[in-house]
């Protein structure tokens, strides 16, 4: 099939609009920019698509990006906004880099450290992204993110997000963000930070017994992280896994209507340090399966009552206190 018929059929399946094709065989639509690692693209690095967006955009933008592995480390920088990162098939498109925690430079003898280690840094406000992966696909060496986020209303829609320690980090504090069909894999506090974020039947992957999130909720934001409707799966050779510890006092982590297999530990959570048990917010809600036991679960954390379960909506969570976060646009 010819390629770009083959992109526009696609394209097309996943409803974004991509205008006629011009007597050069090119796309005439402004607002896609089109990625191919084997040269049948605009361009050939995600990157090179990123540096011709135009700064504070007040229109969506795309950039689809063709089957392939693409060995870069990106920053979306704090400039770039409306722009959506579309993959042409989850498991096929991947974006990917290998840096560790542990690494030392000239600059940095002591290693490069956690933050520093990202393979995609979102700073950009109202950026999705669609049908991709994103890997840290360093040895499980020290700590390694795949998605480090600063911006809000970021929104993440059927990805894949893999690594180890730390795969995504929610960096800023007043954030929020949107996982709706991902897939996130990971060994130790796999998914943390100070962000509101909502995850919306989301697979959760433990490689390692430890610990799923580590939540740094500041005290007075009212939700930290919500998992709704959720599969947490383990390893076969994990047995025991924590829903959670606080990497910061008053850390917020809800699981509510999600199956939780039997690796989960009785006891549920972990309070990292004796003071951060007088502060955690831990909650859950209606979970199945074997590992979901309340009988044993830490005095500290809570079973959310029917009525308190229905003032957590999406709404409700994602509301903010400034510009709305419409999930839908």
């Amino acid at each position: 099939m010819n390629t770009y018929l083959y992109i526009f059929l696609t394209m097309l399946f996943l409803g974004i609009g991509i205008g006629n094709v011009n007597a050069a065989g090119k796309y005439d639509n402004p607002d896609t920019l089109f990625v191919a690692r084997d040269g049948t693209g605009e361009f050939r690095t995600v990157d090179e698509a990123i540096e011709v967006c135009r700064a504070f955009m007040d229109y969506h933008k795309v950039i689809f990006v063709k089957r392939g592995t693409y060995k870069e480390k990106l920053i979306l920088p704090s400039w770039l906004q409306n722009i959506e990162i579309c993959g042409e098939d989850r498991d096929q498109t991947i974006i990917t880099y290998d840096d560790h925690a542990n690494i030392r430079t000239a600059e940095r003898p002591q290693g490069m450290g956690t933050f520093r280690t990202y393979t995609l840094k979102i700073e950009g406000n109202d950026i999705t992204l669609k049908n991709i992966t994103i890997e840290n696909n360093s040895a499980r060496l020290g700590q390694a993110v795949a998605l480090h986020t600063e911006g809000d209303r970021l929104k993440f829609i059927n990805c894949r997000f893999l690594g180890h320690q730390d795969t995504v980090y929610t960096g800023v504090a007043n954030t929020r963000l949107y996982f709706k069909d991902c897939y996130i894999e990971g060994t130790t506090d796999f998914i943390f930070g100070p962000s509101t974020a909502w995850f919306e039947h989301c697979t959760i992957h433990c490689k390692a017994n430890s610990y799923i999130t580590a939540a740094s909720t500041p005290k007075d934001v009212d939700y930290g992280y919500v998992f709704n409707d959720c599969t947490i799966t383990a390893a076969p050779d994990v047995e025991k896994v924590y829903l959670g510890r606080p990497w910061r006092d008053y850390g917020y982590t809800l699981f509510m209507h999600c199956s939780l297999p039997r690796q989960i530990r009785p006891e549920g959570w972990h309070h990292w340090q004796k003071e951060r048990e007088q502060t955690a917010r831990y909650l859950e809600f209606e979970n199945t399966g074997e590992g979901a036991g309340t009988g044993q679960r830490a005095a500290w954390s809570k079973q959310l009552t029917k009525k308190e379960a229905s003032q957590v909506t999406l709404q409700n969570v994602l509301a903010g206190q400034a510009t709305p976060f419409d999930i839908n646009k």
